[in-house]
């Protein structure tokens, strides 16, 4: 299975001379040992790589089971089967690696019951039978050791895995990193998709979404407003700098209103920090903010990113209970496997983001207004709402390149806390996130195959590249880290020259290795697999220019503010909440949201739909995800990637399990079967007022 091997190409430097074995194992080898040692060395290791440790062992748990050698380095851990070679452009692309980031678990097995889990700074009380490395990725590397006379190399090898976790850090692991594929280290290269490092991005990307009344920002260009934004963003264009410095200070971490997206019909997607309550802005920064957040409209929707979605600390113990269900040791009975996978709530999140990011697909499209999405750090679900609307809303985001262009647009450039948030830190806001972003994904495009011109493998790529330390772009919290980590400017002060320049002499670290150059991690024939076979083109513009507005999008509510919360739309006095203002809004009653009934969505409401499409057609490009009962599935493909006979569909032993797998396939088959036209597609009904009345 190639999608759980991850990495990219370096230099092949075998040392000369046999490395130090360490504190270790420091006694030189004796001579047919360190021709075996020397032997996997020259399969592929990395410059600056050490082995600490060696064992003879079989890899068990999965058939066949592998004789080789387990090794452990001060950057992974790795099973090198007896015979097998390394590819030498893609030293780290392998299903045997583990990165010692990606270890989430160490356990140590002797005998039938004696087993010890091995935390940093643990000693071993035993010397062990087999080892267990549980991955963070929801892989499993079982090894056992082979008897006669070696039990001293199992006790060393478990001991340096212990000592190296408690060791590395991401400053260790890049040292002597250097890329070398054809050359590229030595010269400017162009990046696969715009990083956002330049003003000149932003102006592009602002231009390509055609936002007319938006401008880039140079205001935090020393990232003395807000250290977690990027260097430039979009403000409106009537907004002086001045006025946008002094508005930031009023919210969290001085994450102000900003532009996320121009939707082509005329709506405006933004998002914010929370509103720093506390502060006492005088009345021209008050007029500042909430011409932000009207940003030109007279319609204004603020919508609480949280509301009816998960806490950090929710997101972070589903994804415990996951990966322990999914293991292939899991301990749950067969036949509780599913109310087990119930009670770990991962998919109850992963509706409950589906169902929101569809509501406020339907507040940017049903009418021309500015949709203001607001968190208190906005770093997490924030991002996560802006792309699944985007994916849902914009069609050249479900393109290969626009899909990659939105993660590095609204993730990383939008200063997601990835260091943070996927526990390389030690910190307590540990939560993935990005990883149920990237499940939501998944859930797309079973439900739309034909729409989304990536497949599956993309986001696996993504999913697993998140635990190897061989880019900067999901190994820092923030865009100034990962501009400081590469060289790329020494401080606030300095002028910052960005782009794709030779890197600084003593510096170690390439500037131009991004997560999007996949050509240099995998093969051509993996990167193929990016592509969605059953992508039907006509579901996608030719062409990124702005389209000129549809007909479907009328003006919004004249001079109307509204809160967005537990699916419906409130009246709001005022937007700002320092204004003390008593008087009411002047709205007429046929734009007061009505109470809803259990089956109505927010389209029911917006549209004024009697609980089905039939009567008015969806605006053109706008899906509408399934998130009731069995339409939200599990992604075997990855969480189950250590239960290779659950992969290949050999669970199946029963005449009704075949039955389900075969209707499964048939209804993809039938979903990618091309439509007439798009207006037909666009007649479709929605998927989830359908179930409820089939119920």
């Amino acid at each position: 299975m190639w999608w759980g091997g991850r990495g990219q190409s370096f230099n092949i430097a075998p040392q000369k001379e046999e490395p130090e074995m360490g504190s270790v194992q420091g006694s030189k080898m004796p001579e047919p040992r360190s021709r075996q040692l020397s032997s996997c060395l020259a399969s592929g290791c990395l410059p600056g790589e050490q082995i600490l440790a060696w064992a003879p062992g079989v890899r068990k748990g999965l058939e066949p089971e592998l004789s080789g050698t387990l090794i452990c380095t001060n950057f992974r851990v790795t099973f090198q089967p007896c015979g097998w070679q390394r590819n030498q452009d893609t030293p780290l692309s392998s299903e045997y690696d583990f990165a010692l980031i990606n270890i989430g678990r160490l356990e140590a097995v002797s005998g039938l019951s004696r087993v010890q889990l091995l935390r940093p700074g643990f000693q071993l009380k035993f010397i062990p039978e087999e080892i267990l490395l549980h991955g963070r990725d929801f892989r499993l590397l079982r090894v056992g050791f082979e008897a006669g006379g070696l039990e001293p190399q199992a006790f060393q090898v478990t001991m340096a895995i212990i000592q190296a976790r408690s060791q590395s850090n991401q400053a260790q692991q890049y040292a002597g990193i250097t890329l070398s594929k054809t050359g590229q280290g030595s010269r400017s290269r162009k990046p696969p998709i715009p990083l956002l490092e330049t003003l000149e991005d932003w102006e592009t990307e602002r231009k390509r979404q055609g936002a007319q009344g938006w401008r880039v920002s140079t205001v935090n260009e020393r990232f003395d407003v807000a250290t977690s934004l990027p260097r430039y963003f979009w403000v409106p264009n009537r907004l002086l700098d001045s006025e946008v410095r002094r508005a930031f200070g009023h919210f969290h971490q001085g994450r102000g209103p900003r532009l996320s997206w121009h939707h082509p019909g005329g709506s405006d997607l933004l998002r914010c920090g929370g509103f720093y309550t506390a502060s006492d802005p005088s009345k021209e920064d008050i007029r500042a903010v909430e011409s932000m957040l009207q940003a030109g409209h007279s319609d204004v929707v603020l919508v609480d990113a949280m509301d009816e979605l998960p806490s950090l600390a929710d997101v972070q113990l589903a994804h415990l209970r996951l990966r322990a269900l999914c293991l292939p040791d899991s301990s749950v009975a067969e036949d509780k496997w599913l109310s087990a996978l119930e009670g770990t709530r991962w998919l109850d999140y992963v509706r409950a983001c589906l169902r929101k990011a569809s509501d406020i697909s339907v507040l940017v499209t049903s009418r021309v207004r500015s949709v203001v999405l607001q968190e208190r750090g906005d770093r997490d679900f924030n991002g996560l709402l802006s792309s699944l609307v985007q994916l849902l809303s914009a069609p050249e985001a479900r393109t290969l390149l626009g899909f990659q262009s939105l993660v590095q647009r609204e993730w990383v450039a939008a200063g997601h806390p990835f260091l943070t948030r996927l526990g390389e830190t030690g910190a307590s806001e540990e939560a993935p996130v990005f990883l149920l972003f990237l499940d939501c994904v998944w859930q797309f495009l079973q439900q739309f195959p034909a729409d989304f011109e990536f497949s599956e493998f993309l986001l696996l790529a993504l999913h697993d590249s998140v635990r190897v330390p061989d880019t900067l772009t999901f190994l820092r919290n923030t865009p100034r880290e990962r501009g400081k980590q590469s060289g790329q400017f020494n401080s606030y002060t300095q002028v910052y020259t960005p782009g794709y320049s030779q890197a600084p002499a003593g510096n170690s670290i390439n500037l131009q290795l991004s997560v999007w150059d996949w050509d240099l991690r995998y093969s051509n024939e993996q990167i193929l697999q990016f592509q969605n076979p059953g992508y039907n083109p006509e579901h996608c513009p030719d062409s990124w220019l702005p389209r000129q507005q549809p007909n479907f999008m009328g003006p919004g509510p004249p001079s109307s503010m509204w809160l967005f919360s537990r699916g419906a739309l409130t009246p709001l006095n005022h937007l700002c909440p320092w204004r003390d203002s008593p008087s009411l809004l002047a709205v007429s009653s046929r734009w007061l949201p009505r109470p809803a009934i259990s089956s109505e969505s927010l389209a029911d409401q917006e549209w004024g739909l009697p609980s089905h499409w039939g009567a008015c057609p969806l605006p053109p490009g706008l899906l509408l995800p399934g998130y009731l009962g069995p339409q939200i599935r599990l992604w075997r493909r990855c969480y189950l990637r250590g239960r290779p006979e659950v992969q290949m569909g050999l669970s199946a032993l029963t005449i009704s399990g075949l039955q389900d797998e075969l209707s499964h396939l048939q209804e993809l088959l039938k979903k990618w079967t091309p439509r007439v036209s798009p207006e037909d597609h666009s007649k479709k009904r929605d998927p989830n007022t359908i179930l409820s009345q089939s119920h």
